[in-house]
């Protein structure tokens, strides 16, 4: 699989996919920078799996595509490329070793240590056929297939989906170390905490649309959340609801917390003059960013 050196690692532009009259995905484009985990974000139905399928192929864009690489998708880039989609996709009467032979012999840079590693790693009994696993031991068998190959780019579509928590934090420790050895990482998940964990770049998701997409660490930066509490019920700032710099403002009962970009000095100053029984100032968190991109409250 050749690369172009200045080129992302996968770069979609404009991609659209609609059924019929219901758009799925509506005009969609970021980029993956080469040797970054980036996590894809949205609550289910959002257009992520129809994302993944028409990027791969397996699914025609309505408009626009997919470069790798800075080149559209050929067959040979397989060799570098692993997917795993939200159903894995194996054989039910075939056992976990059946699978592990045939990805042997399909794909030159298979690593058999690896595999071994993996299957030691997630508890697999290779003897079994997979009709007999439990969701997340298929999930399992299909990570294993996955890293096994040493591949330049992975895709995985809710790739914790049915694991257990110890596992789930195994997959991300596997992301994260597939990154560290230079490996891309594109990976869907509707746990934001997930994507918090392991994910450097995000992109949010709303039904077909990207609401939001950058740096987690700068996208947490661009906002900060001013909390306070008082002695009585949470005084109304008018001054708060005009300022354009404050996106919302919260109050339940003794408590008040404004939404704030840039430095938000005239807000402390406002919420201090009403003498508050306590006041700090947070960075806001994915979830904070999630729900204020898909409007949630």
């Amino acid at each position: 699989m050749t690369i172009q050196l200045e080129a992302p690692a996968i770069e979609i532009r404009t991609l659209t996919k609609s059924y019929g009259t219901t758009v799925a995905v509506n005009n969609l484009s970021f980029a993956v920078p080469k040797g970054s985990i980036f996590g894809l974000l949205g609550t289910n139905g959002a257009g992520k799996t129809t994302t993944f399928k028409c990027i791969l192929d397996l699914a025609r864009p309505t408009t626009g595509q997919a470069m790798f690489g800075g080149y559209p998708l050929r067959p040979d880039m397989f060799e570098s490329i692993s997917y795993m989609p939200e159903q894995p996709a194996l054989y039910d009467c075939f056992t976990g070793r059946d699978h592990i032979d045939i990805a042997r012999h399909s794909f030159a840079k298979f690593d058999a240590t690896r595999a071994h590693n993996l299957v030691e790693l997630f508890g697999l009994d290779l003897r079994k056929k997979v009709r007999t696993l439990s969701k997340g031991q298929q999930s399992a068998l299909a990570l294993t297939l996955a890293f096994a190959t040493r591949p330049e780019i992975l895709v995985l579509d809710e790739p914790s989906s049915g694991l257990d928590p110890v596992h789930q934090r195994n997959v991300l420790d596997l992301m994260i170390d597939a990154a560290a050895g230079g490996a891309t990482v594109l990976f869907s998940s509707h746990q934001i905490g997930q994507v918090e964990r392991a994910a450097d770049h995000v992109a949010i998701l709303h039904r077909g649309t990207l609401m939001l997409e950058g740096l987690v660490e700068d996208l947490k930066a661009e906002e900060k959340i001013i909390e306070a509490t008082f002695a009585g019920d949470a005084p109304r700032f008018v001054e708060l609801d005009a300022n354009p710099n404050v996106r919302r403002v919260m109050r339940q009962g003794r408590l008040i917390r404004a939404y704030v970009t840039g430095t938000g000095d005239g807000v402390v100053a406002a919420i201090t003059a009403a003498s508050p029984t306590s006041m700090r100032i947070l960075d806001q968190n994915l979830e904070d960013i999630f729900l204020a991109a898909v409007g949630g409250k």
